[in-house]
């Protein structure tokens, strides 16, 4: 691929998480960039505060004159009208991982992966070295809620990824440094097994070169499994007392519990010295290891605990990660991403511990066909923490329009194990219908899932 020169792009399915933040950083290098997208734009205000211009649907029209290449999403399809006329007319086509990788390999390049957690680890450390002065490039799967954008475009060495491993997406991307988060299956429409999934986390880590690093969570054996094929050197963070980044206190102090403002404070030693307090608003354990993770890699980078310290205080978290949404009767409206078993748990854990004496109502969105039904019995252990449960619909999302799991039947699985707990209630529109009088302030109600569930709590704020 041609290097950082004036070029013309476009941008297949522009707005997408990815795609986005891709579209983004070739601004920020002085490309001219422009696409299409006929999905449900919720990039869309961010690429028009950038002046990028997106076409609402596909045409070969719209193609531009004298492309230097195309950018396609990996979920279109290669019926895709801009494809085939991209293909007539001979154009350099390359697939969104492809491309940032391309960028991504010209950098020190740190690669954030692991099934749960990428986003927010991703936007934190970009958001540290920033701060500490270091001018990084950032690519993160959701909207920062300080930045008002999914991209972070620097000068600076450092180029921070959120590296998915769906699709195979890893094999073009050469980190010179990585964190490793946890590894619980997932993608099974990809991965037919546990140990395919895990397979591809420790091919990644073997790429790191021996003068990079590798930051792990070392609570999780498959992730120390999986961290035992880095060549590199290696560094644990975690709760366990052999973790080089260790967290000392089990049960963080909760600094405050209004609905938006929410704040925990922790400890951590290295290597057995303390590193004194630090404080996050975000809830629950899994984003105290979260912080964790960020800590040990920006002090390997050189920050400042100062700077670390500071900077951690003040982030304000991703969109969709237990966002704040509003109120309504009183009630306490959060929107989240979780969409895994592993997340659903963490979440409504997080989510008790914040508001102990408020009814949690959980609105659901199982995303994809092959997720649901490949973890149907574990997604419906996921919900202890609620106090009550409403399945939408299963949201297939640019991969699947069909499948054999359905959400009655999640519903009614929840219900053998808990009475009475889940409702089925097929979609949005008739969810809002269903809450919106019924809800007061003894509740909290929880959008969660990686499709347009955002919506519920988003209409109910209105």
């Amino acid at each position: 691929m041609p290097k950082f020169k004036t070029k013309k792009i476009y941008i297949i399915r522009i707005e997408g998480a990815g795609t986005s933040a891709l579209a983004q950083v070739y601004v920020g290098l002085g490309y001219e960039v422009s696409g299409s997208d006929d999905g449900d734009h919720f990039y869309g205000d961010v690429l028009k505060r950038k002046k990028i211009k997106v076409l609402q649907s596909y045409a070969k029209k719209n193609l531009p004159e004298n492309l230097d290449w195309i950018v396609y999403s990996t979920c279109v399809k290669d019926d895709n009208l801009e494809i085939i006329e991209a293909k007539k007319r001979k154009l350099k086509i390359y697939s969104y991982p492809e491309a940032l990788g391309d960028l991504f390999n010209q950098k020190f390049g740190v690669a954030v992966c692991g099934t749960h957690g990428k986003t927010t680890v991703t936007a934190m450390l970009a958001q540290i070295l920033k701060e500490a002065g270091t001018n990084p490039s950032a690519v993160v799967g959701s909207k920062v809620i300080q930045w008002k954008t999914n991209a972070m475009v620097g000068k600076g060495n450092h180029f921070i990824i959120e590296a998915d491993e769906y699709q195979n997406k890893f094999q073009y991307y050469n980190p010179w440094a990585a964190i490793l988060t946890s590894i619980d299956w997932d993608h099974p429409d990809f991965f037919p097994s546990f140990q395919d999934y895990k397979n591809a986390f420790e091919k990644f880590i073997a790429k790191i070169p021996k003068h990079g690093f590798l930051v792990f969570c070392n609570d999780e054996r498959s992730v120390i499994e999986t961290a035992a094929c880095a060549k590199c050197e290696k560094i644990s963070y975690g709760f366990s007392e052999n973790s080089v980044y260790r967290i000392k206190i089990c049960e963080p102090r909760i600094v405050d519990r209004d609905a938006e403002h929410k704040s925990q404070v922790f400890g951590i030693s290295r290597a057995g010295k303390s590193l004194g307090k630090f404080e996050i608003r975000l809830s629950g354990k899994h984003n105290i290891l979260n912080a964790t993770a960020v800590v040990a890699t920006a002090c390997k980078l050189g920050a400042s605990l100062e700077k670390i310290k500071t900077a951690l205080k003040s982030f304000q978290g991703t969109a969709r990660r237990f966002e704040y949404v509003g109120k309504r009767g009183g009630a306490i409206l959060v929107d989240d991403y979780a969409h895994h078993p592993e997340e659903i748990k963490a979440t409504l854990k997080a989510a008790k511990e914040l508001y102990p004496y408020k009814n949690i109502i959980t609105v659901f969105q199982p995303h994809s066909y092959s997720r649901t039904e490949a973890l149907f019995s574990e997604f419906a252990q996921s919900f202890s923490a609620s106090g009550e449960v409403i399945i939408l619909d299963i949201y297939g999302s640019a991969r699947e329009s069909s499948g054999q799991a359905h959400s009655k039947k999640l519903a009614d699985l929840i219900n053998k194990y808990d009475p009475g707990k889940a409702e089925y209630i097929a979609d949005i529109k008739e969810a809002v219908k269903f809450l919106k009088d019924k809800i007061n302030n003894s509740d909290v109600i929880i959008s969660m899932g990686a499709g347009d569930v955002w919506r519920v709590t988003r209409e109910l704020a209105r």
